[in-house]
């Protein structure tokens, strides 16, 4: 995840508009237009990883499906564009691939950035379980911590130990040292 700021000389813009054509670098939140700005080079490598990691895996384990990286996606209320999501074969040939899914990829992933604000992540993570997500990983690279969110539990990794999916894409794990490194 990264800072977001509105743009204020923007023509008014509204959520059907942005899931037609959502323009490039931002989210649609609470009625407005943010830009996502904020992302270092630390924040792309970790994506990077994580992304290859989850590619890597999904195709090793036979589960299939396909791996994103800021790919939008609309929650209940708001137009969203996760830092890594994971969209499963049955939600494939479900939806395709439209110019914005309609719900919350299964699995996500937010980087966040040492500027983001603890309760916006939070409630981020839970509009994304409200809205069709099954598990949101919160990456924190600065704490070296991962954590895990489903609808029913919360798990926390930190350095030395091994992070793990809990409901999608069962079965993979991933040191956190060798994922923040």
């Amino acid at each position: 995840m990264v800072t977001t700021t509105a743009l204020t000389n923007v023509s008014p813009f509204s959520l059907e508009d942005w899931m037609q054509n959502p323009p490039e670098h931002t989210e649609w939140v609470d009625g407005q237009l943010v830009e996502k700005n904020g992302v270092t080079l630390k924040h792309s490598r970790i994506q990077a990883n994580l992304a290859i990691s989850w590619g890597n895996y999904k195709d090793s384990s036979g589960q299939g499906g396909q791996v994103y990286t800021e790919v939008p996606c609309c929650t209940n209320k708001q137009g969203r564009i996760p830092d890594v999501a994971y969209l499963t074969p049955e939600l494939i040939t479900q939806f395709g691939e439209p110019a914005v899914l309609p719900q919350s990829f299964p699995l996500i992933a937010e980087i966040v950035s040492p500027t983001d604000i603890a309760e916006e992540i939070i409630a981020k993570s839970q509009e994304y379980l409200q809205s069709g997500g099954e598990e949101v990983w919160l990456v924190f690279p600065e704490n070296r911590w991962i954590i895990v969110i489903t609808q029913h539990q919360r798990l926390v990794f930190i350095s030395g130990e091994v992070a793990s999916t809990q409901s999608v894409l069962k079965g993979f794990n991933v040191a956190v040292d060798e994922l923040l490194g």
